[in-house]
């Protein structure tokens, strides 16, 4: 499938959506970034992309989106974090999907790529994650994911050329959201959640963004859905030690039992309310530390992805040298 025209990211100010710009912009795509108004977008000016403001909430202002001709969509536009309620998230991550979804279809777009998340599989099963897995979310930003993901599976019995995405842990440059961020900046954890025996699946930002462009360009890929995941599966204590050494902090030693970072995490999340913000440590993503999560990448590899970062020692490596040339950028004199 070719793209002559214009491609839509939407979502396109937030961390995995600013990667997905960057990586089309490299491509030579005529790109399209569209996120809620702000005054800053010093972003999209430095890489030449138009940018259009408009709210997934307030469906008056989604169609001049699609003016002019826009053949593809990257829907990034999401609430991603595991405090915001589901009557609150519903409007973005569900109802948005219904909006966006719809007027792709009254636009005769030639592929819609939708990113999710594995997060709509739930809790881990004692197997690695499949893409025809039990779609069983326990928590309310899964519970959305695995809505919104339902209102495609059905446009695309419509006639939506769509592709589904379901990302798992990401990570890498600018994530200051999401577990991810643990592995994505220095942070303060000085201890390792019960056993730290448990294993991880992730991906770096830059392959989501790859993979989601890879998968467009298949036809065969059309009406599939794609689990995006690197190759490895580090222990929690092993990954918490490779961010650690890659970001030059402290490598945490001690255990906490998990029922004890449960309170600690209910206690944050009570602050946080009272503050307005988002808690470091959210309660429902601490659930998911009680057994493994391994997330099965096998069918995006049949498809012809190669991971431009398959292992997570030597990515945390390169996400340090990253780190310390920007620290390096942004203060010469030190």
């Amino acid at each position: 499938m070719e793209f002559k025209g214009i491609t839509l990211v939407t979502g396109a100010a937030g961390f995995m959506g600013s990667h997905v710009v960057e990586f089309l912009v490299r491509k030579g795509v005529r790109v399209r970034a569209t996120a809620r108004p702000r005054e800053d977008t010093s972003f999209f000016d430095r890489l030449g992309v138009e940018y259009v403001p408009a709210d997934l909430t307030k469906p008056e202002t989604l169609p001049q989106l699609f003016k002019g001709g826009v053949d593809r969509v990257f829907h990034l536009g999401a609430i991603c974090n595991f405090s915001t309620p589901y009557e609150s998230i519903c409007s973005t991550n569900v109802e948005g999907v219904r909006q966006i979804t719809a007027l792709a279809i009254k636009n005769s777009v030639k592929r819609y790529i939708h990113v999710g998340s594995t997060s709509v599989y739930g809790y881990y099963r004692g197997k690695p994650f499949k893409e025809d897995s039990p779609r069983d979310p326990q928590d309310c930003y899964g519970r959305s994911k695995r809505d919104g993901e339902d209102i495609v599976w059905g446009r695309i019995k419509e006639g939506l050329p769509a592709i589904i995405t379901r990302p798992c842990t990401v990570y890498g440059p600018r994530c200051n959201d999401g577990a991810g961020k643990v592995f994505s900046r220095p942070t303060s954890i000085s201890a390792i959640p019960g056993s730290g025996k448990q294993l991880l699946s992730n991906i770096r930002a830059e392959d989501v963004a790859a993979a989601v462009y890879h998968l467009s360009l298949i036809d065969a890929a059309v009406g599939q859905a794609f689990n995006l995941a690197e190759d490895t599966h580090p222990t929690l204590e092993e990954a918490l030690v490779m961010s650690s050494e890659a970001f030059n902090t402290k490598p945490p030693k001690m255990h906490l039992p998990l029922w004890l970072v449960k309170t600690v995490a209910r206690l944050d999340g009570v602050i946080s309310a009272r503050k307005g913000r988002i808690p470091d440590l959210e309660l429902d993503a601490v659930k998911y530390l009680y057994d493994d999560y391994v997330v099965d990448n096998s069918k995006l590899k049949a498809f012809g992805y190669q991971m431009i970062y398959p292992d997570f020692r030597e990515s945390m490596k390169q996400m340090g040298q990253w780190y310390r040339a920007k620290a390096l950028k942004e203060n010469p004199c030190e």
